[in-house]
């Protein structure tokens, strides 16, 4: 039995651990146990490496045969996270979200060792969890309940290279594309649902860092 703890930005992204990950993962032997940054009760968001740190540090060191990961948006970050300011805004895509985890590694080793963080594996969402639901913008809508924005969501993929690539402004972001054409749009449950009926193998063929992620852990099987 492997246990990876994944610590999440919000409840969004836990429930998206819980709901399309966690089962598929103990079929392999692999228990994912997803839980938010900070303490217990808290609802999750300002991801600072401070509030990361003790969650991260608490459970490598109290159980020496787990694994931690993260699951968490490059938009957003404080500039003072390591490696937000690593490279400037027009490197692509996964140069940007290389750097930040390896700095991120490299923090923590500075903090905990090389032995401990070999059983940590960074992974940081370029860059909002609702780039994944437009990996197929139908599906999408349908969860959503919103058939009728089928062509708008399409047309906004149609944009960029890959979902992933869908970019970062506070304008332009993943969820404000949402917004601008569902107000109201409630996160956690419709992002949830929408990400059900996408389903996870279309994401990770659509989304290759994501399934190189995903790929990571079972690996650890």
């Amino acid at each position: 039995m492997t246990i990876v703890h994944v610590i999440c930005e919000g409840q969004t992204e836990e429930a998206f651990v819980k709901e399309l990950l966690v089962e598929r993962f103990a079929h392999r032997g692999i228990y994912l146990m997803p839980v938010l940054i900070g303490r217990p009760g808290h609802k999750g968001g300002n991801f600072k490496f401070d509030r990361l740190y003790p969650d991260v540090r608490n459970r490598l060191l109290g159980d020496r045969q787990c694994y931690c990961t993260t699951f968490f948006d490059f938009y957003g970050l404080p500039q003072s996270f390591p490696g937000k300011t690593a490279l400037n805004d027009q490197a692509p895509m996964a140069s940007k979200a290389r750097a930040l985890e390896d700095a991120l590694i490299a923090e923590l080793t500075n903090k905990l060792g090389e032995d401990v963080v070999r059983r940590f594996i960074p992974y940081v969402q370029m860059y909002e969890f609702e780039a994944l639901l437009f990996s197929h913008p139908e599906s999408m809508a349908l969860g959503m309940d919103q058939i009728e924005l089928t062509d708008t969501f399409t047309s906004i993929a149609r944009q960029f290279e890959t979902p992933e690539h869908i970019n970062n402004s506070p304008q332009t972001a993943p969820s404000k594309r949402i917004e601008n054409v569902l107000p109201g749009y409630e996160k956690p449950l419709l992002g949830t649902l929408a990400a059900l009926e996408v389903g996870l193998d279309v994401m990770r063929q659509q989304c290759q860092r994501f399934n190189l992620w995903l790929t990571q852990l079972e690996d650890l099987a």
